[in-house]
């Protein structure tokens, strides 16, 4: 049986503070969702003057990247390049730019997702998340 690092709650607060943290200092009103390896919510943070579509969406791109085990743009570049077919891939409804995969030890144990403002942005607020509680290059 193998043994997996798992997110916890201060993790997640972690996670949503440091992306918080980021989107605060540039005045961006997103919403930032964490999820588990699953795609389950466990963490949700809607800013202020966030749009409610993007609490949504956030959850959508957190979800499609853990489920996927890839950044979420990566499924809209399949898209773009003209896999339209790929629209209809179960469960991931989430894929545009800003849902990122979390990885510790070799292991996917989550991922954010964050919407609200340009698509690289988001990514970019994910990954500040991620960093608060996973080195880069974990």
């Amino acid at each position: 049986m193998h043994h997996k690092p798992c997110l916890d709650h201060a993790d997640v607060i972690k996670i949503l503070d440091a992306a918080r943290a980021l989107a605060w200092t540039h005045h961006w009103p997103v919403s930032i969702a964490v999820v588990d390896e699953g795609g389950h919510l466990m963490g949700l943070y809607r800013l202020d003057g966030a749009p409610a579509i993007t609490s949504e969406m956030a959850i959508a791109k957190a979800r499609t990247a853990a489920l996927g085990r890839r950044e979420s743009r990566q499924f809209e570049d399949t898209i773009n390049q003209g896999r339209t077919a790929f629209l209809s891939a179960p469960g991931l409804e989430g894929m545009l730019e800003g849902g990122v995969p979390m990885m510790a030890g070799g292991y996917l144990v989550g991922a954010v997702g964050v919407s609200g403002v340009k698509s690289s942005e988001d990514a970019q607020i994910a990954k500040a998340g991620i960093a608060a509680v996973v080195p880069p290059g974990n």
